[in-house]
């Protein structure tokens, strides 16, 4: 009887920790990316950026099967432009990403390769001034903005686990002004960011 039940214990162990294997809750992604920044004006100041490419790196971790939460690392390289009167101002670069989310997955057929979600979150951008500087002040500072994440995407599964990801994310962030008080606008821009790549589950 003992050695029955024993048995019957280790079975329902071994298909438990099996389903768990199967569910695959893990999932990471690396995606090239677009940046492409809204124009806007405040306290007499022009702000625009121009337009780069970059880097995505996510880590996801499955919930359930609508449900996910999402850690998100991104960097590309551009150039901030401000006109202060008649004169121009160009501030290049760095631009590093931090991001976490809430990922919700939409409704579509058990057996899709077919997979839509959205996502909405926050973080912070850090501008890191590589010193290339056209018309600035000297000393243009490294800087953090807090930043409204939000998008929406999706996977096609081409492979068992491997899937090809299409997404759009928007980011809403206060003007970065690197310090200088003369280039502040007090206002908010957006930046859109498509991007093409892999994601792989396990």
């Amino acid at each position: 009887m003992r050695r029955r039940s024993a048995l019957a214990i280790g079975a329902v162990l071994l298909l438990s920790i099996t389903a768990v294997a199967q569910e695959r809750k893990s999932e990471i992604s690396l995606q090239g990316m677009g940046f492409f920044t809204s124009s806007s004006s405040g306290n007499g100041t022009d702000y625009s950026a121009t337009e780069s490419g970059g880097f995505l790196g996510t880590y996801r971790h499955h919930l359930n099967r609508w449900a996910s939460i999402e850690a998100a690392y991104g960097y590309t390289l551009n150039t901030q432009k401000y006109g202060l009167g008649s004169q121009p101002f160009r501030i290049q670069s760095g631009i590093q990403q931090f991001t976490g989310s809430l990922v919700a997955s939409l409704p579509s057929h058990a057996h899709s390769r077919v997979n839509p979600y959205v996502l909405v979150g926050g973080g912070g951008l850090l501008f890191d001034p590589t010193g290339n500087q056209v018309n600035s002040f000297a000393g243009a500072q490294t800087q953090v903005k807090a930043a409204f994440v939000y998008g929406l995407g999706l996977n096609y599964g081409i492979h068992k686990g491997i899937a090809l990801r299409a997404e759009y994310r928007g980011l809403v962030y206060a003007n970065p002004d690197f310090g200088f008080s003369e280039l502040s606008t007090n206002s908010v821009t957006q930046t859109s960011e498509p991007s093409l790549g892999l994601s792989f589950r396990f």
